[in-house]
């Protein structure tokens, strides 16, 4: 069977750093896993991808050793698209109560764990290599399903949420969440209810992700002990473009 390296990096409580990408180029895949980044984020929230570009950016990801992982909609028709091309995982903004932590996991995994839709000619499938009860055990076991925590009713039902079962990450969309509170994301308000929601999910069996936007914020993320720190790749290479033509200023 293909194997999960995400999921078991997880498992073994080691740290991994990935990126967000909403821009449509797989050579920017190939260039953040020759420079050793765990996984990539193939954001289809803010990005602009078809399902054909999706599957490309998949299987580019698989050929440089990192983890595809989807963001994507609470919708099943959209989760079941992004798993069966192959991707190792996904991500799922907006998630605000229990119910709807559940129904992700309903889309994500085959029964008896969820409900989603068997079929071995896939991506994921290995076009038919992979069938039967192995399959679908193995894959319910090893992909990473993470759910975003950027509301107010999300932080107010946080403990009902740290109970659903197959929830791998809790991220915590820094931006939104402080949009929809009404704080500055760098007020000492904002930051007792982050330490507050890191101190809770660190005491739950799930891991914790938070976004970042540059090395020195990497750097924070890392040494927070965070497991699943993602990076903003536009962000990244704005400033960098930034840094060279400012030298002619």
């Amino acid at each position: 069977m293909e194997k999960y390296i995400l999921k078991e990096a997880l498992i073994n409580n080691e740290q991994v750093v990935g990126g967000f990408l909403s821009l449509n180029n797989t050579s920017i895949v190939e260039m953040m896993g020759y420079s050793n980044f765990d996984f990539v984020v193939i954001d289809n929230e803010h990005g602009a991808f078809s399902e054909v570009d999706i599957a490309e950016m998949i299987k580019v990801s698989k050929y440089v050793g990192i983890t595809p992982i989807v963001r994507t909609v609470k919708k099943s028709e959209a989760i079941q698209k992004v798993l069966d091309s192959g991707a190792h995982g996904i991500q799922v903004p907006m998630i605000n109560n229990e119910s709807e932590a559940r129904f992700v996991v309903q889309c994500a995994l085959f029964p008896p764990k969820g409900k989603r839709g068997v079929s071995y000619s896939i991506p994921a499938a290995k076009y038919g290599l992979y069938s039967g009860k192995e399959y679908l055990d193995y894959t319910n076991n090893h992909l990473a399903i993470a759910i975003q925590i950027e509301t107010e009713e999300a932080v107010n039902n946080i403990e009902n949420i740290l109970t659903v079962e197959d929830i791998d990450i809790i991220f915590i969309g820094k931006t939104d969440l402080s949009i929809n509170l009404g704080l500055d994301v760098h007020s000492l308000e904002f930051n007792e209810i982050l330490e507050n929601l890191i101190t809770k999910i660190k005491t739950s069996n799930k891991k914790i992700g938070l976004v970042t936007s540059d090395v020195h914020t990497t750097k924070d993320s890392i040494n927070q002990d965070i497991d699943y720190t993602v990076v903003v790749m536009n962000s990244i290479i704005t400033k960098a473009m930034k840094e060279i033509t400012s030298l002619k200023e």
